[in-house]
């Protein structure tokens, strides 16, 4: 039997970006640190929120790349010259990758009391009707 992949169905046409963003979605491997919560805050708005504590603004960077929104964080080790007796709390580095829709732009971002909030907005597109002509053809 033959596997009928979603990007091959015949009703779907040029929806193979679609499957390959959801393989990409697949790959991204993050390992659940920091952990995360994504909210819905109105019809159109969502919140990402990760708990970075420990990180400042100047140890975290978001970025949107290729309709990924990508949040990494690498703290700098001071604790060269500090002894620990025990370190529970480590400067650790991570990467989070969330794909977002085509329609859906990043706010703003803000942190604060060890979370990192970040805004997303789902923008509605108007509908379009497309009249199409026909002609009359010769065969």
């Amino acid at each position: 039997m033959t596997k009928l992949t979603l990007g091959a169905h015949p009703f779907l046409l040029g929806f193979d970006q679609l499957e390959r963003l959801v393989e990409r979605t697949a790959r991204t491997g993050n390992d659940g640190y920091p952990p995360y919560n994504i909210e819905q805050t109105s019809e159109r708005s969502y919140r990402i929120t990760l708990a970075v504590a420990g990180f400042t603004e100047s140890d975290l960077a978001i970025t949107v790349e290729d309709r990924s929104l990508v949040i990494r964080g690498r703290q700098h080790d001071d604790g060269a010259d500090r002894v620990f007796l025990h370190r529970g709390i480590a400067a650790r580095q991570f990467q989070r990758s969330f794909v977002l829709a085509e329609n859906v732009d990043v706010g703003e971002a803000v942190l604060g009391n060890g979370l990192l909030h970040v805004d997303l907005v789902r923008h509605v597109p108007e509908s379009v009707v497309q009249t199409i002509r026909i002609r009359r053809g010769g065969g």
